[in-house]
């Protein structure tokens, strides 16, 4: 141990100037970890055109991967999902330096609700570190605004949330509060777009507990079920300012 007040204070001083090694290192980890990052984010292009081009060919494809995941279930209504329907591809681009945003693109056929062919919300984040974000602006027809109607009826999928009166999940391409914390934007980014697939496939829970009948039926007992206690979180409900083109 060291003795005196003397010995501590060089001691302190050494640790700080291997800890600013230590920073410098992870600086230039941080910078060569963003060039493998862009690189493979280039590569990574002709596969997800590829896939893109085949989802295509699959019907209601992305309104069935929404409603199958958790998150973004708990946030449709039944005219939502009706909406969804015509959704035909789902595009999420990074930007080129990756650190500095990415944009997302809904491509939807001819449909009852609104004229836009292509829905899009992108998020920014300047040299200064701050967010923003900015949106199409949707050209809803006669009577059809979705966001308008705040007594929509959750879907089948959304039905832990029937005590609230679930905003349209077509409102996140107004709300531009918390572009640093957009959870919708983030689950389609990180969590959907790597992978839609594995949420498209995700069994019927109907189905599932059908099975489940049988097999008790067979003589399978003691078998628990538990019902799923996840609850939706509460969206932030405030508006900020935001861009909208």
């Amino acid at each position: 141990a060291l003795r005196n007040k003397k010995e501590q204070q060089e001691a302190i001083e050494h640790i700080d100037e291997v800890q600013n090694e230590i920073d410098r290192l992870n600086e230039q980890a941080s910078e060569e970890i963003l060039k493998v990052e862009q690189k493979y984010n280039k590569l990574r292009q002709p596969f997800f055109q590829k896939r893109s081009d085949l989802i295509a060919k699959i019907p209601n494809f992305w309104v069935t991967t929404f409603v199958n995941h958790p998150q973004v279930s708990a946030l449709l209504g039944e005219e939502d999902e009706e909406a969804l329907h015509y959704l035909t591809r789902v595009e999420v681009t990074e930007f080129e330096d990756i650190k500095s945003g990415y944009r997302i693109d809904f491509y939807f056929d001819e449909n009852p609700y609104f004229e836009n062919k292509i829905l899009s919300k992108e998020f920014h984040l300047n040299e200064s570190g701050d967010p923003s974000s900015k949106s199409t602006e949707i050209k809803w027809k006669a009577g059809k605004d979705l966001t308008k109607r705040a007594g929509q009826t959750p879907n089948k999928a959304g039905k832990k949330r029937q005590h609230e009166e679930p905003e349209s999940f077509f409102t996140w391409f107004t709300d531009h509060s918390d572009a640093g914390a957009d959870e919708l934007g983030e689950v389609v980014k990180d969590d959907i777009w790597p992978n839609p697939l594995q949420y498209y496939l995700v069994p019927d829970m109907d189905d599932e507990e059908g099975e489940g009948e049988e097999d008790e039926e067979e003589g399978l007992e003691d078998i628990d079920e538990e019902g799923d206690e996840d609850e939706g979180e509460e969206d932030d409900d405030e508006e900020g300012e935001g861009e909208v083109w």
